[in-house]
């Protein structure tokens, strides 16, 4: 018998099994008759998701393509309103996307600097001219002919850093990590009063 065939008949014997044990254990847990087309289906439409050109583009590495999008002070306004802060550096805010731009709908991430409310200490009003956030989001974005425009309504905030000046350090939860500002709290400051 060729090794080829062999090793097919191994493939079609597990399958087999593994297949026999799915419908016993069905049958055991759900003390009822298993709807074998329903399994297979299920296994098939499975199958096709994981092997998805979505999940295979995923799984292959490139690089994201920034993206100019046409109402972006839209998009600083509504992400400054869901991660209350007190504004967005517009400056800073990049979109980047790793669909084709061809298509009608394509997913975005968004990377932005947000400047916190001014303090008051001591009936003092600090101004900061440096960001102390960073904020990242997704939103789905439409491709038409005067140009991307993000849909306001699909923006998800994914996290909010908080950055210190001088000290490189971001928490998280209560967690300390680098964030990569190295701006010390005197530069950038305005105080009033």
């Amino acid at each position: 018998m060729p090794r080829a065939l062999k090793i097919i008949l191994i493939i079609l014997l597990f399958i087999g099994f593994f297949e026999a044990g799915l419908l016993s254990s069905y049958t055991i847990i759900t003390s009822e008759a298993p709807d074998v087309k329903g399994l297979i289906d299920l296994q098939i439409s499975t199958i096709a998701d994981f092997f998805s050109s979505e999940n295979i583009n995923s799984v292959l590495i490139k690089d994201p393509q920034k993206i100019n999008i046409t109402n972006e002070d839209d998009v600083a306004t509504n992400l400054s309103a869901l991660a209350k802060v007190d504004g967005i550096d517009i400056n800073t805010m990049n979109v980047t996307t790793y669909s084709d731009t061809e298509n009608g709908e394509i997913d975005v991430n968004i990377t932005a600097l947000g400047f916190s409310s001014p303090n008051t200490t001591s009936g003092q009003i600090v101004l900061s001219g440096t960001p102390d956030y960073l904020i990242t989001a997704t939103a789905k974005a439409n491709v038409t002919s005067s140009g991307i425009i993000i849909d306001l309504s699909t923006i998800r905030i994914l996290s909010i850093l908080k950055l210190f000046g001088g000290t490189n350090n971001s928490t998280i939860n209560g967690s300390t990590v680098n964030a990569g500002s190295s701006n010390s709290n005197s530069n950038g400051t305005i105080t009033i009063g």
